[in-house]
């Protein structure tokens, strides 16, 4: 009996692309005692893999928490499977703002500790005597007043993007870790004051409410169905949106707009951005921001380093990626010492690589062919090594050297050695070596600049 997901990403989009069926994205979750949360899970792939139902749930003694995507024409059927369950019947489902077929490309369904984890101790507290649940309007009028203090339950690379207007916003990796920060700098404020709290779809609010409650903060409050039932209401009932930018989401899509507002810059110039996206290499695939001109030059990487592994073989990535426990980088979530702007001088930093884009726009004008690529270098001996992957190249010739580290250099090739020999001429798939007094690296690409 197969309980488990069996294809791999580039087949499971091949099968949405040939069923053409316009897909689903939702989230759910419900507090509730599942004496045994591995049987429950397991019932739960078996009714849903045949309603092709993909996504991320956990389970635990405590509940569910899921975010999916499944065919519209499905949703009835789904819903159904649901209302088997006495904790799930009339649950709401949240849709997701904007659509995507294919934020979810596999179904994973994980036993765990908590469907949360917000490193409670459960027994200490009361965890149904929770917060009073506002719905939009009744959120939008509260934070109007003046004796209201709104916090963000969400880690700072989600509020970035996107917040409510005025709200304090934790600057933390993790949920566990907001809890006693938040409970510390607000201490003054637990009587008198209307504390509201908000998350993505809620679960996070469900929990803190009842916690910060027990902590002794008298007037609760939590956003219903958190940022998407939110938006939802909005559009609905034609309100203002006092939240601004985007809401960011755990699947493929990173984030779906709410407002036009861009309140987050690129990571690695400064720009005025808010598209999350993980570094192209495998080994690192650290999620941080970047806007398009740098995810051109930098090719989807973090850092110059990063760009190198991408242009080794396939089989050198997998070799480096062989062994490593990489989770805690890639969940530094923008934090990493490598992103320029972010976490530099903004000024001096920024700005250089501002220019160096603005250089590179100009110095396109030039008319040139992409010849090759770089190999090697040879330090001892500042040699470069080139692959001329197609057109042909001779001594004489002016060639423009391009990369993220390299920069634009062009110069004239006086000599050079073709597969190990001197010669005057290199045709495609020849190996070419030439002097220079600066370093290459395999990211970079070689020109010829035509007359």
């Amino acid at each position: 009996m197969q309980l488990y997901n069996t294809l791999s990403a580039e087949e499971r989009a091949k099968l949405i692309d040939e069923a053409g069926k316009q897909r689903l994205t939702l989230s759910f979750y419900a507090y509730a005692r599942i004496n045994n949360p591995k049987q429950f899970r397991d019932d739960l792939f078996l009714a849903w893999e045949p309603l092709e139902v993909l996504g991320r749930i956990y389970v635990a003694h405590e509940g569910i928490n899921a975010q999916l995507s499944l065919p519209a024409d499905h949703f009835y059927t789904f819903r159904d499977t649901l209302e088997a369950y006495d904790f799930m019947q009339g649950i709401r489902l949240n849709v997701a703002v904007e659509q995507d077929d294919y934020s979810f490309l596999k179904l994973t369904i994980k036993v765990r500790d908590k469907i949360v984890a917000d490193g409670l101790n459960d027994d200490t507290f009361d965890v149904t005597n929770k917060g009073i649940h506002l719905k939009a309007a009744e959120f939008n009028k509260m934070l109007e007043d003046p004796n209201t203090i709104v916090v963000d339950m969400r880690n700072h690379y989600e509020s970035e993007i996107g917040h409510f207007v005025g709200a304090i916003k934790p600057d933390v990796d993790t949920f566990r870790e907001s809890l006693p920060i938040i409970e510390d700098q607000l201490s003054d404020a637990k009587s008198g004051k209307n504390f509201l709290m908000y998350c993505t779809g809620g679960i996070r609010c469900e929990k803190a409410s009842a916690y910060f409650k027990h902590k002794g903060f008298e007037n609760v409050y939590q956003l219903e169905g958190g940022i998407i039932e939110y938006a939802r209401q909005v559009k609905a009932e034609g309100l203002e949106s006092k939240f601004i930018g985007k809401n960011f989401v755990f699947d493929h899509r990173l984030g779906e707009r709410i407002t036009d507002d861009i309140v987050s810059e690129c990571h690695q110039c400064g720009k005025p951005c808010d598209n999350h996206t993980n570094c192209a290499n495998e080994a690192c695939h650290l999620l941080f921001i970047q806007c398009d001109d740098c995810k051109s030059t930098m090719e989807n990487c973090c850092s110059t380093a990063c760009v190198d592994v991408i242009h080794l073989p396939e089989e050198q990535q997998k070799a480096l990626r062989r062994g490593t426990m990489n989770g805690n980088m890639i969940f530094k979530k923008g934090k990493s010492d490598v992103l320029t702007y972010k976490n530099h001088a903004h000024g001096v930093v920024g700005k250089a690589v501002e220019s160096k884009v603005e250089s590179r726009k100009s110095k396109e004008k030039i008319q040139k062919t992409l010849i090759g690529k770089g190999i090697h270098f040879f330090p001892k001996a500042s040699i470069g090594q080139f692959l001329i992957e197609k057109d042909e190249l001779k001594t004489g010739d002016q060639i423009l050297i391009k990369g993220p580290t390299t920069g634009e250099q062009i110069l004239t090739v006086n000599d050079m050695f073709v597969n190990d020999a001197p010669a005057t001429s290199a045709a495609t798939g020849d190996l070419v070596s030439i002097k220079l007094d600066f370093r290459i690296r395999l990211s970079d690409k070689l020109y010829r600049i035509n007359p």
